[in-house]
């Protein structure tokens, strides 16, 4: 290899060093346990999968998929998320029973990237799948566990906007009827592109009136108000059923206490293919994008189960970005010894770690700036030179 590469990465892929791994694994730690709290079962899902499974399934564009062939010449993919291997393992091995299911993960994912942009091609996602179980109530649990969890995490401010699938799509097929427009709309709202979508909405050969149904989505942003507003510019069908499934969710948010971290967005929408009804973004801090979505999904179909599913996924990296400097500098103390004194000092360690001290052992000799190296620990003790 060209040593101009010794050192490089391939593309959007990270180092991870130390204190940013004490991070992770505290911040980790917090969400796992806030997640067990609520009955959740943590499982794990092979790295690699068949791309005409999980990789077809998974809604991730082909072109973001890592790809590679195995020695029978099937072509595997680096998992590109984690509902969709999850949702394998559920159709294949634990829905036997028709009953609700509530399953959790943490792990790495995989998304090629074209160019570098900041955006990293492996990230670690934390979160829940709760299957089997279409009422609304799932998706409030969901959306109060995802409160809770963050909270838990030392997450104080933070907003989870909350919209659902089928209302803009039944506004822009009840006022443009081809799936064209429509997608162009969509696209602009994902993108979070209002000037262009304004300006293609005013490019459209249509009635004022509709042109003012369409401009007024961007207005449907607040509080549970807006659900009524909504109303106004949307006909019978599938949109009504949408807002009173808000409605409800509305109502049990409400009893969870958690309404204060939840605002409803009617512009929301997902590139996920599989997405089926709410469906939400938690924003945090100055992170100029979400740390974390979920929504309902019907994905399970495509592994041979009729059962609907909700749940979120949270970006770590995202997430300890939202919460910046959180402390966690490990307090560790040092014994340095000479070689006349090295098993005192190995008995000395052994009794400072058995009382929950993190310890280091340090031969003198090994040390060749010893004023640099003692200000990396809280404390240090030198057993040095004869007995004592």
């Amino acid at each position: 290899m060209s040593r101009l590469f010794m050192f490089e990465k391939p593309l959007g892929m990270r180092d991870t060093l130390p204190e940013l791994y004490e991070k992770k694994h505290r911040v980790r730690s917090l969400m796992e346990d806030a997640i067990k709290a609520w009955g959740y079962q943590f499982i794990e899902t092979p790295t690699l999968e068949y791309y005409d499974t999980v990789g077809a399934a998974s809604a991730i564009l082909d072109q973001e998929l890592f790809k590679l062939l195995d020695k029978d010449g099937h072509t595997l993919v680096l998992r590109p998320d984690m509902t969709a291997p999850i949702a394998r393992v559920a159709a294949s091995k634990l829905l036997e029973e028709d009953s609700p299911l509530r399953l959790a993960y943490s792990g790495n994912v995989y998304r090629a990237q074209q160019r570098e942009g900041g955006r990293p091609a492996e990230f670690e996602q934390i979160g829940v799948e709760y299957m089997n179980d279409d009422t609304v109530t799932s998706d409030g649990e969901a959306i109060a566990l995802l409160v809770s969890s963050l909270k838990k995490a030392g997450l104080s401010k933070f907003q989870i906007s909350v919209g659902h699938i089928g209302f803009a799509q039944e506004l822009f097929m009840q006022i443009l009827g081809t799936n064209g427009r429509a997608n162009a709309l969509r696209r602009f709202l994902y993108e979070k592109n209002f000037v262009g979508y304004r300006e293609q909405v005013n490019s459209y050969s249509l009635s004022s009136i509709d042109k003012q149904r369409l401009l007024q989505l961007l207005e449907l942003r607040g509080g549970e108000e807006v659900i009524g507003k909504a109303l106004d510019i949307i006909e019978d069908g599938k949109g009504r059923q949408a807002l009173l499934q808000l409605k409800e969710l509305s109502e049990v948010i409400n009893d969870y206490g958690v309404k204060d971290f939840v605002k409803f967005d009617f512009t929301i929408v997902s590139h996920m293919s599989y997405y089926s009804g709410i469906l939400f973004e938690v924003y945090a801090g100055n992170v100029g994008f979400p740390i974390g979505n979920g929504g309902r999904y019907g994905l399970m179909e495509k592994f041979g189960k009729q059962a609907s599913a909700t749940g979120f996924a949270v970006r770590l990296d995202k997430l300890l970005e939202a919460l910046g400097d959180i402390g966690t500098k490990d307090e560790v103390e040092c014994i340095f010894f000479s070689q006349e004194r090295r098993k005192e000092a190995f008995q000395l360690a052994e009794k400072m770690k058995n009382d929950g001290k993190k310890t280091i052992l340090q031969d003198i000799n090994g040390v060749k700036n010893l004023d640099t190296y003692t200000k990396k620990f809280a404390n240090t003790t030198f057993l040095i030179g004869g007995a004592q």
